[in-house]
């Protein structure tokens, strides 16, 4: 660029004969000069213009403290680092879906899209809203970041689709995989009706029978308010060695655990089994001495043991006087994401320059090493077995093995 410069320095004409040809050249010089002062200062506009992101999670209803895990871990992500990414200062747009309607979430998102001109998508509590909202992240070439629904297709229905939380089968084949290993023979299923308990559902299925168990029997319940009473039931006729349960993280963990122990499963031989998302810490001092002893896979717990995760605790107590919970991880761990794709696009948010800065993106997390897969723009990380005991006055989640730089078995 200097020597480019350079070039269009003026100088003098040496002769009469030259003087008209220098000085359409020095017209020239000067149009050129005012056409790079114009660029230079559309690139500072560029980098001056707010990085817009429109964050859709639920924030009011069942599921209201998915957005309020979601949003707070993001927030404190710019509370540490900054609210500019790449010179471009970062502005959050929150719109409340209410938890599972994915119309809202539809047209939530068209006017995000449309009216408020964002420049990433980001949140999504439920897959009903993923579902719903990739059609329009397509067709606006707009980056959809997902802090927590966990269906393993999501990723599949949009080029601009990205995922820093989970799937449910990268979460249910350990588990599985640890009940075949640990004289656990047959096993009753218990799965919310809808895509991720579908998926938990057939990957327990298959990982477990794989590693020679035996389903006996299983049972789909309601996504929203479940009396779970008649389901218990049927799973203590059943007399399996276990119980596996997938229900949405939240109030229907803590009625499920006081209905298991109300009908003395336990009492029974029974052993109760989950995913992570069972035993959350957003509710699990709620839930009691019927947690101890409950086994789960998962990817993040809150006495993770790791310099970045004991910061991570300490900076969330302090800012929010409550525990961070996986999904507060993925706000964080989201924003983080945003920052890292913004420096190495210097500041565009295009689509496609954005979804191909972020892929092979690698980084430590409050829960451990991740990594965002080139093919399939899902998150490769560290799945934890984990046991709940009690230390000190607290339950926790206590890590007690774990499987390094795992993926949704169905995308290997």
């Amino acid at each position: 660029m200097l020597a480019f410069l350079q070039a269009l320095r003026f100088r003098p004409a040496s002769s009469s004969t030259t003087r008209h040809r220098t000085s359409v050249a020095c017209r020239f010089r000067r149009s050129a000069l005012v056409f790079l002062m114009m660029l230079f200062m559309g690139i500072g506009t560029l980098n001056a213009t707010p990085l817009k992101v429109g964050i859709i999670v639920p924030m009011s209803g069942p599921f209201a403290a998915y957005g309020k895990q979601i949003l707070n871990g993001a927030k404190l992500y710019l509370k540490q680092n900054g609210t500019s990414a790449a010179g471009r200062e970062v502005e959050l747009i929150v719109r409340d879906d209410t938890g599972i309607a994915p119309d809202l979430s539809k047209r939530l998102a068209r006017e995000l899209i449309i009216r408020e001109k964002v420049d990433i998508l980001a949140g999504f509590g439920m897959t009903p809203a993923a579902f719903a909202v990739a059609p329009l992240a397509t067709q606006a070439k707009t980056p959809m970041v997902i802090m927590n629904a966990a269906t393993s297709a999501i990723t599949t229905k949009s080029p601009y689709i990205v995922r820093v939380s989970q799937t449910l089968p990268q979460v249910t084949a350990p588990v599985a995989q640890w009940a075949a290993e640990n004289g656990i023979e047959t096993v009753y299923t218990v799965v919310a009706d809808y895509g991720p308990g579908h998926d938990a559902e057939k990957q327990f299925t298959e990982s477990f029978t794989a590693g020679g168990g035996t389903i006996i029997g299983g049972v789909r319940t309601p996504v929203s308010s479940p009396d779970f009473s008649s389901y218990l039931q049927r799973a203590k006729d059943a007399a399996p060695d276990a119980v596996f349960l997938f229900v949405p993280s939240g109030e229907q963990g803590v009625a499920f655990l006081k209905g298991f122990k109300a009908r003395a499963l336990a009492k029974q031989g029974i052993q109760l089994i989950a995913t992570g998302d069972l035993t959350d810490e957003d509710v699990l001092d709620s839930m009691g001495e019927p947690a101890e002893g409950v086994i789960t896979s998962f990817h993040y717990s809150d006495v993770h043991d790791s310099p970045e995760n004991k910061a991570y605790v300490q900076a969330y107590q302090e800012a929010y006087q409550e525990r961070p919970n996986f999904m507060s991880v993925a706000g964080y761990d989201g924003m983080h994401l945003i920052y890292t794709a913004l420096e190495k696009t210097d500041g565009d948010s295009d689509g496609d320059r954005f979804m191909e800065a972020i892929k092979g993106m690698r980084w430590i997390s409050p829960r451990g090493e991740v990594e965002i897969d080139a093919d399939t723009r899902d998150i490769i990380q560290t799945i934890y077995m984990r046991e709940v005991k009690r230390v000190g006055d607290a339950l926790h989640n206590v890590e007690f093995d774990q499987i390094d730089r795992f993926r949704d078995p169905g995308k290997e």
